[in-house]
């Protein structure tokens, strides 16, 4: 059988699959690595460990005589940089992007190079720590010159998983383009400071083409939020927003490309750029640990399982005000409508700073909310104008690896979808 091989690299989860010509998966392997730490005791992926996983997994995918891989591609979370040294091997841990910048840092950067609002407008990033991968490079040079000073090579986490497998030492846009205070969106390049400061140095060639070694084809890899909405791109006929939901809920215009204000970055509003290098606008919300966390209080004041939510059937009469304090509700139905309502009406809010009223036809919702009756019955109330899906793509983020590196064609039926 002709397969695709993905790596779908996690913070939580490492999945890897196989697809055939068709798309349909027909291996898939979950692993959970343990974390370490850093030289500051800060938890962090196990590089070593992922490494080994991801090298064997391949190995043993081609050893199976009953698979023939054509391609292999790869698909991880973003702002995370490995850095090799000159035998290029990794010389430093792959630091934790919620580690936090130390003050000293950030404000030498941020004054040096005109200020907060100027540069999270010219990089399209709001201002994030260590989210914006580029202060990880900063912040290196000034604390620990002696070891910036022995990387050959420092490659976001995909293009590092894709040099594994193909050698080849490789930068690529979407990881580049997404919230690292890198790139200079009105320019199209690289921004002045990493030029000025040395750090293109450490930064690879940006890949020309998603391919990265032609036999078997092997991708450059991808950050997962670009990756995800390739192929809503690939099949979906006219202008549209996708919600990704999970840990967080992003929502994705491709077709918004007016630029970005100040008073939307502090909103948590942000440009990506997808695998052709075009802006998509997006904004952020992280009510998929918001949801967590309330349920579980939700189950212990009422008694019921962790994942009692799942049974609660969407009714109208008992939509109420959110409030904080469980003891208001009557039972577990209706407080859990109030929060749900309260989720929705910060995610109108989210989908409004990219929502183009006259241009938007169609809204899909994909992950975990996507199965919620009772946020996208609301979702469809609130946007009566558009048409509003709960979307369905077997691991859209793998898939949509799978699609730049593949040569079959998609089938119609790729996205499940269900109208409310």
């Amino acid at each position: 059988m002709k397969i695709t091989v993905v790596f779908d690299i996690g913070k939580t989860n490492k999945k890897l699959f196989l697809f055939d010509q068709n798309y349909q998966i027909v291996f898939q392997k979950n692993e959970t690595l343990s974390e370490t730490t850093d030289e500051d005791g800060y938890p962090c992926e196990d590089i070593e460990l992922l490494s080994h996983w991801v090298i064997e997994s391949f190995r043993e995918i081609k050893q199976d005589s009953r698979f023939e891989i054509c391609a292999v591609n790869f698909s991880a979370y973003g702002a995370s940089f490995v850095h090799l040294g000159q035998d290029l091997k990794p010389i430093l841990p792959l630091y934790n992007y919620l580690k936090p910048v130390s003050d000293n840092v950030s404000n030498q950067f941020y004054e040096t190079y005109g200020g907060q609002e100027n540069l999270a407008l010219q990089t399209a990033s709001p201002v994030l720590g260590n989210l914006n991968s580029g202060m990880q490079l900063y912040g290196l040079k000034y604390q620990k010159p002696a070891i910036f000073a022995q990387i050959k090579h420092s490659l976001h986490l995909p293009q590092y998983l894709s040099f594994l497998i193909s050698s080849q030492c490789l930068s690529d846009i979407t990881s580049v383009g997404c919230h690292t205070n890198l790139w200079n969106f009105q320019e199209k390049q690289y921004h002045d400071w990493v030029k000025k400061e040395g750090i293109d140095s450490k930064l690879s060639l940006i890949a020309p083409s998603p391919i990265a070694q032609q036999t078997p084809r092997v991708g450059v890899g991808l950050h997962d939020s670009s990756a995800a909405l390739i192929p809503y791109l690939a099949t979906i006929k006219g202008d549209f927003i996708l919600i990704s939901t999970g840990t967080w809920c992003i929502s994705l215009n491709p077709f918004n490309d007016s630029p970005l204000t100040f008073d939307e970055l502090k909103q948590d509003c942000l440009c990506y750029l997808t695998h052709q290098g075009k802006p998509v606008k997006a904004a952020r919300l992280f009510l998929g640990q918001q949801h967590e966390e309330q349920t579980k209080r939700m189950a212990e004041h009422f008694g019921l399982s962790q994942v009692y939510f799942k049974t609660v059937e969407y009714n109208s009469e008992k939509i109420n005000n959110w409030n904080n304090d469980l003891a208001i509700y009557p039972n577990y139905e209706t407080a859990y409508h109030a929060l749900i309502r309260d989720f929705v009406r910060q995610q109108i809010v989210s989908v409004n700073l990219i929502y183009e009223k006259t241009k938007t036809q169609k809204l899909f919702v994909d992950g975990g909310f996507s199965k919620n009756k009772i946020y996208m019955s609301l979702l469809a109330e609130a946007y009566p104008d558009i048409e509003v899906y709960a979307a369905s793509v077997a691991q859209a983020s793998a898939l949509g690896a799978a699609v730049v590196v593949s040569e079959g064609i998609l089938p119609d039926n790729l996205i499940e979808l269900n109208r409310f």
